[in-house]
């Protein structure tokens, strides 16, 4: 049996060999571990082999792991779809919120983040293919929604995160990656405090290196298959 160290081993080789085949600079592409649906044990055992930063989607699962865990130096990242009513406890429990893609949500999560906690890193989730079953904004609201981030006494603007339609071809992957990185590089340009492009996932993380990801989601390469 494959062990959680042993896959995570793998997913650090597989972001090296791909920053060096793409010619980006060594460690320029950090791993976020998706761990929604999955038990604290396989967590603390991919932390006791490295790894700091994990991704929730359910709010009230993750506020529970998160209290377990809470004597480790775990960065938690939000990556699900964000209610009205969670705000709170995704502002107290999270470092980091990766799909924020209305100004509501992005005024009640500074509003409802402890000053003392320091700021919410906030990305803006971007529905780069403009599917309707998926969160986050087109990206001509990109812009506007970014200066209402940056107004916010609470957070932080770090980038942009997206996940694509699934293509059949690589290059048409390729083509919605590139354009969301226009986006991120135009947004860098505006604020310094931009640094973050969250794309990337199992299937696609090569492809999404090759066209400036910063962050790669990987999760059942992992963890395994999720439970239903």
């Amino acid at each position: 049996m494959i062990t959680i160290a042993e896959r995570l081993n793998f997913a650090y080789a597989r972001i090296a060999k791909a920053e060096k085949k793409y010619h980006r600079n060594s460690q320029s592409v950090a791993l976020l571990a998706v761990s929604k649906k999955k038990p604290t044990n396989l967590i603390l055992e991919a932390y006791q082999n490295g790894q700091r930063a994990f991704g929730e989607s359910y709010v009230q699962e993750a506020v529970d792991k998160i209290n377990e865990l809470k004597h480790l130096d775990i960065q938690w990242h939000f990556i699900g779809p964000i209610q009205s009513n969670k705000t709170a406890l995704i502002a107290q429990h999270f470092a980091w919120v990766q799909s924020v893609s209305r100004a509501k949500i992005a005024t009640r999560l500074s509003h409802q983040r402890d000053a003392a906690l320091g700021k919410l890193n906030v990305l803006i989730q971007v529905n780069i293919d403009e599917e309707q079953s998926k969160s986050g904004c087109s990206l001509s609201d990109v812009n506007e929604l970014a200066r209402h981030i940056a107004q916010q006494d609470n957070l932080t603007l770090r980038g942009l995160m997206a996940i694509p339609q699934k293509r059949e071809s690589s290059d048409q992957q390729s083509h919605s990656f590139a354009r969301l990185n226009a986006c991120f590089q135009e947004l860098k340009a505006q604020y310094t405090s931009v640094d973050t492009l969250s794309i990337g996932m199992s299937n696609d993380a090569e492809i999404a290196i090759a066209q400036g990801s910063t962050m790669v989601r990987i999760g059942t390469d992992i963890f395994g298959a999720r439970e239903n």
